[in-house]
């Protein structure tokens, strides 16, 4: 099962010669999704969490991010070697799609703090707040390959499938309207092997991921 779909700040420090410059970045947006994994009901859900960043100084300075639960005492740590980065718009988004609890436990709601870390020590924090169904509204969707043709069975309002290489390595996330065509229709770059399907209810912040199939 791969981690992958669903929606910075601190401080950045460059060297020029002997002279520094140090310009502030900002959280220009957060976001907070519950995401069911695997069977059906969604046995295993996630959060996925990830934040838009504004940096003059460049997207590569940044160094950590954490998402805390303060009122249950959590903390998820993401180093920049850890998290997803991915294109959007032409803008670059971090974040991941498996922040989870121990076994057992359940996914927190309420108020959640960000904090980012450049690579300088610099941080600032943004709170977000999360509400979601205690229980899955929709059934798990099903997503199918066959003879070259795709097929989504699904409640849920909107689907993207998220794509990858053929070494498991992400590419590109691509939504999709029809329920059932052939996979050539998605016009995919060749070296796109595999996708997952991503299944997402925006009104009420969850989505369901199912396993990856191979497209070819």
């Amino acid at each position: 099962m791969q981690d992958v779909l669903w929606k910075g700040l601190g401080l950045c420090l460059i060297f020029c010669g002997l002279s520094c410059s140090r310009s502030e970045p900002k959280i220009a947006y957060g976001a907070i999704r519950l995401v069911y994994y695997g069977g059906s009901g969604g046995a295993d859900p996630r959060f996925s969490f990830f934040i838009l960043p504004e940096d003059d100084d460049g997207i590569d300075d940044l160094d950590e991010l954490y998402l805390y639960h303060d009122l249950e005492g959590l903390v998820w740590r993401l180093s920049a070697d850890d998290w997803v980065r991915y294109e959007f718009d032409e803008k670059i988004w971090i974040g991941s799609h498996g922040i989870a609890m121990r076994e057992g436990e359940s996914l927190p709601q309420g108020q959640f703090r960000v904090v980012l870390i450049d690579k300088g020590g610099e941080r600032s924090e943004v709170f977000l707040a999360f509400d979601a169904p205690a229980n899955p509204r929709r059934p798990f969707p099903v997503f199918s390959i066959e003879d070259g043709n795709y097929r989504i069975e699904s409640q849920y309002p909107e689907h993207y499938l998220i794509c990858y290489d053929g070494a498991g390595a992400y590419i590109q996330t691509i939504p999709v309207t029809a329920r059932n065509a052939p996979v050539a229709s998605l016009n995919l770059p060749s070296n796109i092997r595999g996708a997952a399907l991503w299944a997402e209810d925006g009104e009420y912040y969850t989505a369901a991921v199912t396993d990856i199939l191979p497209l070819r």
